[in-house]
């Protein structure tokens, strides 16, 4: 990335960052920084750009309180070496002039140009006393742009060690302090848009941080985005009572309390945004303009020709667009690549925003997208929320189309299978442009839409050339133009076998290209199993580039490549490629470093890495070539105990008051992730989903049929109270099958048991019905009573759902005598508290009051806070009905209370619901505050009762001032 956008010419040469990554340029050549100690010399020396930095405190900063005997000849060494690299036009007998000696130590002598952090620190600055002047435009324009130059912690990849300096620590807090002002100007100026993404990060860098916290949850409700104000202080407040012991303080419930009332400043342009967030049903927010594009390459070379098609594209005054182009291409040829620069280069053009999916056409190891999930991650980028989003594809396809009819977005669609995936996602709209790349050529839809073709290639020699010097220099490149020809051919022009090459080459500066050229040559026929037919093309040249970089790796990273696609997604954490490879997770860090300088996969955020379609395809053929069935089972099971292990750690952290499935042993080698708190292990399962859910649906005939049940059972709450019934009732169903395929009696109840319940959850009919009675019996016949006890309390619910309360407290009996049996105090709670709802449901409120009141006696004493909520929500909700508005308030209010404790946030907005009902007899505003918070809840995660709680607001809406 480069990272001043100064033309070239008024450049100095030299130019470093250290806002992020620590990089350096001369004259638009990116120069390799050398070993990791004398990259964290250097970056002691930006941190303290202008100012002597002494020796001695290089010292303490790289080796702490045990420095080697010649640890101050290693300095030196290493700026020696920085002389050499910053001005390599510096002789012998010439003086230093960027990088000299001064008082005991070194300084680095830089003008403002050539460094970020003096940049950023004359925005800041400039910034910093506009607001003291009270030029607020000023000021949002100063401290955007020292936001912008920022990519990541200072000094990001060097060693925790380097960076827990206080040099860096300082550095960093003058970002967030900045944030912290632009914050504030922006607010003052109504023009939180452009803020909004500079400021997040900030705000998850720095989360104790309550100034900072207020101000972001001030923005996003500026935004328009209430939902998200709402949960980022839920998740604020359970931080700070976790971590420090204390509860908010008042500049941050200050902010919270504008964020429920309404009364957080509204950003320009979304105040009318504002007023449609309490429309109908039917209407539907505008938000800001997507901004979803990935990053593009900082190298992007050749393609001028089909740029210039590309540009033909685009609308113009007197020639509308067909609003559709395809690029098709071989896997490796540069598809998505060539689609994003495009993209980015004319962004510009398209004032309402860019949308961004992987359609998944051609997933190794999954099934491509659906048109409907990608129309519904489309109408959730346009502001819709999940319950207005419409069931029938039909539906949904004509809410988008209308969304963009007035709009001027670019749509690009990535990974397309073929033109039928493609069709529904194509807006109405010619002044909307929708690029496509996919590896099949789409002549369907160029008959059938209009579509204009661009078939891609691989580069030209000289673009090929190119690309080399790019990365490599073009100095060494023109060096050894033979040698350059020859890596080029050999990696048959293709985009990412270049850039794998490159990535081998950038490591190894001092080897002449002749000799990588040479190693290239050797092994060009030399993986005779990944051969196809001896054929020619892309695909089959790339796989002797994929070897050659594969056969170079340690035995460690190429056993951990060989693993990579056994993952059902893209993406893998380093706790699971430490399961499949069964090393410990500090050794699994430097491997998967290693096969990122490699390029054979790219860190994403902290501990996730993502690997290219055609290199898994490439794993999985080198696992079959090298490995033995047994040791891709073994991996494969130790990689579903890891998911397996850490899911079940993440639900017993949320549902301390369920009974969860007995795990056996994970096996040895596996790496399970523990949780502090429920709000982390929510998150965990949230973004793990998509593998969790693969492996149940997707991987049934690996014999792992009990591994899958459990891993469906563990499931089973978090996707109910998440509202997901459709995904829970495929999932419930797959593991049933895994369940019965290996005859496991236990599995084939506990998935009968869980697929009643969905199916009761959804449309009780007969089905659920059958299925719990069929758990019945299974746990009955291998004497399970707890678990027997719950599949009576599962039809009891059905029972309530179906109006027959009788029948329910019949089971809720039957329950309770189980439960009794064996001592087993939470079940018995359980089941008294649901019985006092049942009594609730048949009017019994005096009933229902000692029945909750007993139920909270027992939770109390087996400790369990999850039943004891749950027992004083019901409480609250039969003192209500009995009229007794006090008394209600003063129960619901604990529940509450236990409920955020708990980070509930289902639960928690299910009370917040009954305590609007008891005030909207009495307070409007009172009744409003509660239901308007409970709907930002559910809003939030997408919950489809969202619009039970719309209906009680637009119910007391329309009523008269005298009727509350």
């Amino acid at each position: 990335m480069d990272p001043d956008p100064t033309p070239t010419a008024e450049r100095n040469p030299l130019r470093l960052s250290v806002l992020g990554p620590l990089r350096a340029w001369y004259q638009d050549r990116e120069l390799h920084l050398g070993p990791p100690k004398q990259q964290s010399v250097l970056a002691m020396l930006l941190a303290q750009a202008d100012h002597p930095v002494p020796v001695h405190q290089i010292v303490d900063a790289l080796w702490g309180d045990d420095p080697p005997s010649r640890a101050i000849n290693v300095v030196h060494r290493h700026v020696g070496a920085l002389r050499r690299l910053l001005e390599p036009e510096l002789t012998r007998r010439s003086e230093a002039r960027v990088l000299v000696r001064a008082a005991g130590g070194y300084r680095l002598d830089l003008r403002d140009a050539e460094l970020d952090l003096l940049r950023f620190r004359e925005h800041r600055d400039a910034g910093l006393k506009a607001a003291e002047d009270d030029r607020q435009d000023a000021a949002a324009f100063h401290l955007v742009k020292a936001l912008s130059l920022w990519h990541g912690p200072v000094a990001a990849g060097l060693a925790h060690e380097v960076r827990s300096h206080t040099v860096f620590a300082g550095i960093d807090a003058e970002y967030f302090q900045a944030a912290q002002a632009a914050a504030e100007a922006a607010l003052a100026t109504g023009r939180t848009g452009t803020v909004l993404p500079l400021l997040r990060p900030a705000a998850n860098g720095d989360p104790l941080n309550e100034a900072l916290q207020a101000c972001f949850i001030r923005v996003l409700a500026a935004e328009g985005r209430t939902a998200q104000a709402v949960e980022h202080y839920r998740r604020v407040r359970s931080q700070l009572i976790e971590e420090l012991g204390v509860d908010p303080g008042p500049e941050l419930r200050a902010a919270q309390a504008q964020v429920l009332r309404g009364t957080a400043p509204a950003a320009q342009g979304t105040r009318s945004r504002a007023k449609a967030s309490a429309a109908p049903p039917g209407d539907v927010t505008r938000v800001p303009g997507p901004a979803q594009l990935p990053a593009r390459l900082p190298v992007f070379t050749g393609r001028l020709a089909e740029i210039e098609l590309l540009d033909s594209f685009l609308p113009t005054d007197t020639s509308p667009s067909v609003g559709i182009g395809a690029i098709g291409g071989a896997p490796g040829v540069g598809k998505t690549t060539l689609a994003l620069h495009w993209a980015h280069r004319t962004a510009h053009r398209f004032p309402d925003g860019q949308l961004y999916i992987n359609l998944r056409g051609y997933d190794p190891e999954g099934d491509p997208l659906t048109p409907s999930a990608a129309v519904r991650c489309f109408l959730e980028s346009l502001g819709v929320p999940d319950e207005r989003i419409p069931s029938l594809l039909d539906g949904q396809i004509a809410l988008y189309r209308s969304l963009l009819a007035r709009r001027r977005c670019l749509i690009l669609l990535d990974n397309a299978r073929d033109a039928n995936q493609v069709r529904p996602l194509l807006p109405g709209n010619p002044a909307c442009l929708t690029l496509i790349t996919s590896r099949q050529r789409l002549t369907g839809l160029a008959v059938s839409s209009g579509a204009r073709l661009l078939d891609l290639d691989v580069l030209t020699l000289p673009e090929a050339l190119e690309c080399l010097a790019g990365r490599l220099g073009t100095a060494r490149v023109e060096r050894e133009r033979e040698a350059a020809t020859a890596m080029a051919e050999h990696c048959g022009r293709l985009p990412l076998a270049l850039a794998i090459v490159c990535a081998r080459a950038e490591i190894r500066p001092a080897a002449p290209l002749a000799e990588i050229a040479a190693e290239l040559e050797e092994g060009s026929d030399g993986l005779h199993a990944f051969s196809i037919s001896g054929a020619s093309d892309p695909v089959t040249d790339t796989r002797s580039v994929f070897s050659w970089s594969y056969r170079a790796l340690s035995e460690r990273a190429a056993e951990a490549f060989r693993r990579l696609w056994l993952v059902p997604s893209h993406e893998v954490s380093l706790e699971a490629a430490a399961s499949m490879t069964g090393l410990p997770v500090r050794v699994m860090r430097r491997v998967m470093s290693e096969l990122h300088r490699a390029s054979l996969c790219t860190p994403e955020r902290s501990g996730l890495y993502n690997t290219h379609s055609m290199l898994r395809l490439f794993s999985r053929e080198a696992s079959r070539a090298e490995d033995s069935r047994q040791v891709v089972e073994e991996a494969r099971r130790r990689l579903h105990d890891h998911y397996l292990h850490t899911a079940h750690h993440a639900s017993t952290a949320i549902n301390t008051h369920r009974e969860q499935p007995v795990l056996p042993l994970a096996a040895p080698g596996t790496q399970a992730i523990s949780f502090t708190g429920s709000a982390e292990a929510a998150e965990w399962l949230h973004h793990e989903m998509p593998n969790l859910q693969a492996i149940v649906t997707h991987h049934p005939d690996h014999g792992a049929g009990a591994q899958i049940w459990r891993l469906a059972a563990v499931l089973e709450l978090f996707l109910d109270r998440s509202g997901r019934r459709q995904e829970q009732i495929e999932t419930q169903r797959a593991a049933l099958l895994a369940a019965q395929r290996v005859g496991d009696i236990a599995g084939q109840a506990w998935m009968h048991r869980s697929l009643g319940f969905a199916l009761g959850r959804s449309e009780p009919d007969d089905e659920a019905e059958e299925h719990l009675h069929t758990a019945l019996e299974m746990f009955s016949e291998i004497g399970d009573l707890p678990e027997e006890a719950l599949a009576r309390r599962y039809l009891a619910f059905l029972a309530n759902v179906r109006k027959a309360h009788g029948d329910a407290l019949v089971h809720y009996k039957a329950a309770t005598a189980l439960y009794e049996r064996v001592g087993h105090t939470v079940g018995t709670a359980s089941v008294a508290n649901e019985v006092g709802w049942t009594r609730i449901l048949l009017g019994d409120f005096e009933g229902a009051v000692r029945d909750c009141r007993h139920a909270i006696a027992l939770a109390q004493a087996a400790g369990n806070r999850n039943v004891e909520a749950a027992s004083w929500d019901s409480l609250g909700v039969a003192h209500h009905r009995l009229g007794d508005s006090a008394a209600s308030l003063r129960a619901l209010d604990r529940a509450l209370a236990a409920y955020r404790r708990l980070n509930d946030v289902y639960l928690t907005a299910d009370t917040l619901v009954h305590i609007g009902d008891v005030h909207a007899t009495e307070s409007k505003e009172d009744a409003r505050a509660a239901w308007s918070e409970a709907l930002d809840i559910l809003g939030a995660i997408g919950h489809p009762e969202s619009d039970l709680i719309r209906e009680r607001l637009a119910v007391l809406d329309s009523s008269s001032p005298h009727e509350c």
